[in-house]
C-alpha cells in the first residue's frame, strides 16, 4: 500500500534530502525571531492579561459565522495604522495568506510576474489561480518591464501583476523597490510585495522596506507576525475594495476557522512593541555589522548585510555535514537544500536574532572557519 511513498523517501535519503523533524537544541542562529519577542516576559504577560479579561483561545467558527471576535477587529485596524495601509485583513499564517492572493486575485487574462525566487506559497497560489504567470530573473527590475512588454506584444490585455519579496528569506538581499513601482506605473500594473522577513526589523519603526509605498491603490503587502513579531498569523494589507474583495472570494478566508483571538490579542501587543522599541532593532542593526565583518574576516565571505546570512556550500552533503559539525558544537545552524534553493546551491542559513550577543556570533565565526578549513 505505501511503497511509492517508501520508495520516493529512499530516493531523498539517497540524495542528502531527507527531512525529519527533531527538537530545538543549541544556541540559536536558525530561528526568525530576530527581535527576541517569541519567548519574551513582554509577551507572556500580554497572553496573561488577555486570558485574565476573558479573550477566548478558539475562534469557534469562521469569520464569517461566529469567528469573528473584537480582537480580530482591533488588530487589523491597528496594523493597517501602523502599516500606513487602508485595510487589513488577518490570516492563520502567512502561507496561507500568500496563497490567498494570488489564487484570488488575478484574473483570468492577467499575467503574473514574480522574482524566480519568491516563496513557494505564491507558486502554490499561481498555480490553483486563474492568470497566466512568468517567472524572471532574480532581483531584475528590467526584466519585469521586458515580460510585460512582451505579453502585451503576444495579445496580452488583461493587468499585469508583479511580486516579489522585499527581503529575500534565503539570501538575504533586496529588490529595488523603488524602480518596480515605476515599471507598475508604466504598465497600470499592481505590485505584491511579500515582507515577511522585514516586518518588525526594517524600515521606519520596523514597517518594512515597503512602508514609502503603503497606502498606494496599486500596492498590496503582506506582513508576517511569525517571525520579528513572535507570535503566528500574516496580515494582507491592501485598499478596502480588495480587502472586501477578499472576504467575498477568497477560500482559504471563507472557509477556514478564524485565527485564535487570544493570539491576535497577543499580537496587537507584540506590534505595539515593535512601534515604540527601537532599541532592539538597533540593536539588531549592531549585530549584522557585527557578524559581516565577523564573516568576511574570518571566513573570507562576503555578508548579505542583512539579518540573513546565508553561506553558499555547494552540495547536499556537504552542507549537511557541515550543519551537523556547527551543531555539536552547540550551535543550532542548519543545511538548506534543493528544492527550496537552486541546484547546486545547498547552503547554511544563518538568521541573526536578538536572542545572541556578538561573543556568541565570534564563536560561530570561528568555529564556522575552522569546519571550512577541515572540509576543504
Amino acid at each position: 500500500m505505501h511503497e511509492g511513498f517508501e520508495t520516493d523517501l529512499r530516493e531523498l535519503s539517497g540524495r542528502g534530502r531527507l527531512r525529519s523533524l527533531r527538537e530545538r537544541s543549541g544556541i540559536d542562529f536558525t530561528s526568525n525571531d530576530y527581535l527576541g519577542l517569541a519567548e519574551s516576559e513582554e509577551l507572556r504577560r500580554a497572553a496573561a492579561d488577555a486570558v485574565a479579561r476573558g479573550v477566548p483561545v478558539g475562534s469557534g467558527g469562521s469569520r464569517l459565522l461566529r469567528g469573528n471576535h473584537p480582537e480580530h477587529e482591533a488588530l487589523e485596524s491597528e496594523a493597517a495604522a501602523y502599516f500606513g495601509a487602508d485595510t487589513a485583513l488577518y490570516f492563520g499564517g502567512g502561507y496561507v495568506a500568500n496563497f490567498t492572493i494570488f489564487s484570488t486575485l488575478p484574473q483570468r487574462g492577467d499575467l503574473v510576474v514574480h522574482d524566480e525566487l519568491i516563496h513557494a506559497s505564491v507558486h502554490e497560489g499561481l498555480r490553483r489561480g486563474r492568470a497566466d504567470f512568468v517567472g524572471v530573473p532574480h532581483n531584475n527590475v528590467d526584466a519585469f518591464d521586458a515580460a510585460i512588454v512582451r505579453w502585451r506584444a503576444a495579445g496580452g490585455k488583461g493587468r499585469p501583476w508583479l511580486s516579489v519579496e522585499s527581503l529575500y528569506s534565503m539570501d538575504g538581499d533586496s529588490p529595488d523597490l523603488a524602480e518596480l513601482l515605476a515599471v507598475a506605473g508604466r504598465h497600470e500594473a499592481i505590485v505584491v510585495i511579500d515582507e515577511a522577513h522585514a516586518t518588525g526589523v526594517l524600515g521606519p519603526q520596523g514597517r518594512g522596506l515597503a512602508a514609502a509605498f503603503e497606502g498606494r491603490d496599486n500596492v498590496i503587502t503582506l506582513h508576517t507576525c511569525g517571525k520579528a513579531l513572535g507570535t503566528v498569523g500574516g496580515f494582507i494589507l491592501a485598499p478596502r475594495i480588495i480587502r472586501d474583495f477578499l472576504v467575498n472570494r477568497a477560500r482559504p478566508f471563507i472557509f477556514a476557522t478564524a485565527p485564535s483571538p487570544l493570539i491576535a490579542a497577543i499580537t496587537r501587543v507584540a506590534l505595539e512593541l515593535s512601534r515604540t522599541s527601537p532599541e532592539r532593532r538597533d540593536r539588531l542593526a549592531r549585530l549584522v555589522q557585527f557578524a559581516g565583518s565577523e564573516l568576511r574576516r574570518r571566513c573570507n565571505i562576503e555578508p548579505s548585510g542583512s539579518h540573513i546570512l546565508p553561506v553558499i556550500i555547494g552540495t547536499d552533503r556537504a552542507a549537511v555535514a557541515l550543519a551537523a559539525s556547527l551543531q555539536h558544537r552547540g550551535f543550532d545552524v542548519r543545511a538548506i537544500r534543493p528544492p527550496t534553493v537552486a541546484e547546486g546551491t545547498a547552503r547554511l542559513r544563518i538568521a541573526l536574532t536578538a536572542n545572541v550577543d556578538e561573543a556568541i556570533v565570534a564563536g560561530l565565526f570561528e568555529a564556522l572557519a575552522e569546519d571550512m578549513r577541515k572540509a576543504a
